[in-house]
């Protein structure tokens, strides 16, 4: 039994050296081909919980190849890797993601393959931050469409509150019809506004699942001593029952380095997935929410990554 613990302690530190080194250029297609190699050996007999970490390391693929990386060995090293992992997983959302992956790995090799010329145009620069760019103006995105849409209908909405009671003219029958105009794009743009005002049930849950069993069963149990009190101070207590820590209680360490009773932290961690003094999160049973969050840090990245693009003045186009 220990052996399987120190084999699986062992896989867990590889799998987290290999993460590190996705963000290494020169590194990358070396790590990809390590974690494909991992993963066709060790994944099958893993625990659960490395099947987690499998997964968050190859998502962490998939978002390095889509913010940093445009080389083609690079993402057919990410591809190989994807279509390797989507046969091994059972999960259905991981699976749908994986595909999502293979997808948009093929379509961006075929793209290398198959560039398409720009068109001939003889306005092709625009301004940007006072220098007259080569490339044309790359479309706005579809949250500032939205944001323009939404201010034209309350610029339309002030401008009738405020002409009642007055004479028409010429002037406020054009920019009547102007605002009526973009209004009414607007209206024909409501499937895409919606999703960013409405919250789905589906993608937003009311709350987090608890804490995954097995990562609370591992948790380390600490034993009070007189030098770890003197660090925490005279007036130390469990932040759960309130009550002052003595010599030889025994503490539940969380990975945030909080500690408390076991039999108080026990009844949180059913329900929650995070700590209760700063709310670090524990992995969870729960894929789909797994999965989510993934997502949603991926995302996150990629938003940073195309904001760094922008404020250096590149465009990077996948």
């Amino acid at each position: 039994m220990k052996r399987m613990e120190r084999e699986e302690e062992c896989l867990k530190q590889e799998l987290e050296e290999l993460q590190k080194q996705l963000g290494k250029k020169l590194k990358f297609e070396e790590a990809v081909s390590s974690l494909s190699s991992l993963l066709q050996d060790r994944y099958p007999s893993a625990s659960p919980s490395l099947h987690r970490l499998f997964y968050t390391v190859i998502c962490r693929v998939a978002t390095v190849l889509k913010s940093r990386y445009t080389a083609p060995g690079f993402w057919l090293a990410g591809l190989g890797l994807f279509e390797k992992a989507v046969c091994l997983v059972s999960d259905t959302s991981e699976k749908e993601y994986l595909k999502t992956c293979i997808l948009q790995a093929k379509e961006h090799l075929h793209q290398l393959d198959n560039p398409i010329e720009a068109p001939q145009s003889s306005n092709r620069g625009y301004l940007f931050e006072g220098h007259l760019t080569v490339d044309p103006e790359p479309p706005q995105p579809n949250w500032l469409v939205h944001t323009n849409l939404l201010t034209t209908a309350a610029t339309l909405i002030a401008a009738e509150s405020s002409s009642q009671g007055r004479a028409e003219n010429d002037d406020n029958n054009n920019t009547s019809e102007n605002a009526a105009g973009l209004l009414q794009d607007l209206m024909s743009r409501l499937d895409d506004v919606l999703p960013l005002v409405i919250p789905d049930d589906d993608v937003i849950p009311s709350r987090a699942p608890p804490a995954s069993k097995e990562v609370v069963a591992k948790l380390p149990v600490v034993i009070l001593t007189e030098e770890i009190l003197a660090k925490l101070g005279t007036d130390a207590e469990c932040a759960i029952c309130r009550e002052n820590l003595v010599v030889g209680d025994k503490m539940q360490e969380l990975p945030c380095k909080h500690t408390f009773h076991p039999p108080c932290l026990k009844p949180w961690l059913d329900e929650h997935n995070s700590c209760p003094i700063c709310r670090h999160e524990l992995l969870t049973d729960d894929h789909a929410y797994e999965s989510r969050k993934e997502r949603e840090k991926e995302a996150e990245e990629e938003r940073k990554g195309a904001a760094n693009a922008i404020r250096g003045g590149e465009y990077m186009y996948v």
